[in-house]
């Protein structure tokens, strides 16, 4: 990795019950260790971030805005196949499918081959720069589209799951629109 840019390896999980659309990070590494979080939007539109630490919390917010940013106790757990978080009154579990793999490829390829690719056949944006000035190359290894999902909020079961629908309005780009779980490496700079 060029020593100007940060990384950060772990799967995205993304999905929608009704108003209520979840990204779901799990980080096995990043400049301040393992971390999981969770980005909430509801239905009035309002972009909650909830982690476990301050210094997640901080590092998060210099990439990404939040109307509201929730510390308290988080578990976040993803192996690429199934994604769980418990915490903050909000309980999820995604299964997904079959993977389909990426190879390694340098940063360039990702800005000037894979972006275009990724516009027109997801709906995403795989290079850009945050809201906050730092420069994004997303490089996903893996892609499985979620098969099952359930989710509780304060323990109120939510509807079924579905597509997201509107923008969450948190970085340059959105997630897939169906509901996924991707294996991804991410390059930020300093």
């Amino acid at each position: 990795m060029r020593p100007d840019l940060d990384s950060v390896s772990g799967t995205i999980s993304s999905v929608s019950f009704g108003d209520d659309q979840f990204v779901v990070g799990c980080w096995r590494s990043s400049p301040v260790g393992p971390i999981g979080d969770v980005m909430w939007t509801s239905g009035d539109g309002t972009r909650r971030l909830l982690t476990s630490s301050q210094r997640e919390a901080d590092f998060i917010c210099t990439i990404y805005e939040f109307d509201e940013i929730h510390i308290d106790a988080l578990s976040v757990t993803s192996d690429g196949r199934a994604t769980t978080v418990r915490g903050h009154g909000v309980e999820l579990d995604l299964k997904a499918g079959r993977a389909m793999r990426l190879p390694r490829r340098p940063l360039w390829v990702t800005r000037y081959l894979e972006a275009p690719i990724a516009k027109v056949t997801l709906g995403v944006h795989t290079c850009g720069v945050s809201p906050l000035g730092r420069r994004e190359w997303y490089q996903a290894r893996a892609l499985r589209w979620v098969v099952e999902a359930r989710a509780s909020l304060d323990g109120t079961e939510l509807q079924a799951f579905g597509r997201l629908t509107r923008p969450m309005d948190v970085g340059f780009s959105d997630p897939p629109s169906r509901p996924s779980i991707v294996a991804v490496d991410v390059a930020i700079s300093r």
